[in-house]
């Protein structure tokens, strides 16, 4: 498989806090990885020193064979690496339709012509369609969440950063959500997936990360990480004996 995205010994201190250490990954085209930990194990900011909302103190983030470890946010978008986030941000103000065109355009450097199909394309694949003209800000949870996976797809991402995107969410949604991602990771786009909800990601990924601590726990056959008993105490908080 050819690698996409390569993490090569990444740190990342806040003050005297070590919150990422020494850690590396890679991933390939195509590929679903799941990323697991505990809370405060810096698994959102893995994602930040991934997309280029903060910088590594030292190590590299190399895309496609090209370093982005100093790149702009902006660079890396329109390079291939789109992401949601945890908390949904829309612009809500603006309709669900002018939220993705945002993506479209600005994201993905499209004209607006080319960037209004696209938008009205994510939309459908989404569930979204029938709410592109509601705003954004009166949309319910799981739409806000649709709405967060919209706008990334709308950039034209072949690399997709998730981050719980199925919290808060109910099983239905949660099954829902599973047949999307599915579907986009069929089309070739690489997935990186932090959840607690690791029955969703066992139904995805094809390999397992645990991290604790900003370092690397245990990564390989999800099935195997999950029944390790130090994966289990660390992130189950069950305890060995």
């Amino acid at each position: 498989m050819v690698e996409i995205l390569s993490v090569d010994n990444v740190s990342k201190s806040f003050g005297s806090l070590r919150v990422i250490d020494d850690l590396s990954l890679s991933v390939g085209a195509g590929e679903a990885l799941g990323v697991i930990g505990p809370n405060g194990a810096g698994k959102t900011t893995l994602f930040n020193l991934i997309t280029g909302d903060i910088r590594p103190d030292s190590g590299r983030v190399v895309f496609d064979g090209e370093d982005f470890t100093r790149l702009s946010p902006s660079r890396r978008c329109r390079g291939g690496i789109g992401r949601t986030y945890q908390i949904p941000h829309p612009f809500t103000g603006m309709t669900v339709f002018e939220n993705v065109l945002v993506g479209a355009t600005f994201g993905e450097g499209r004209p607006v012509s080319a960037g209004t199909a696209v938008a009205l394309s994510v939309l459908e694949r989404t569930g979204l369609i029938a709410k592109a003209n509601v705003l954004a800000g009166g949309l319910s949870l799981l739409d806000r969440k649709r709405l967060e996976l919209a706008r990334a797809l709308a950039t034209g991402p072949r690399l997709l950063l998730l981050d719980e995107i199925a919290g808060g969410l109910t099983e239905h949604e949660v099954e829902d959500l599973i047949g999307t991602i599915r579907e986009i990771r069929g089309e070739g786009v690489a997935i990186i997936w932090v959840e607690h909800i690791v029955h969703a990601l066992l139904a995805v990924v094809d390999r397992l990360l645990a991290i604790n601590f900003g370092r690397l726990l245990m990564q390989g056959d999800p099935a195997s990480v999950m029944a390790s008993p130090q994966v289990r105490e660390v992130y189950m908080g069950i305890g060995v004996e």
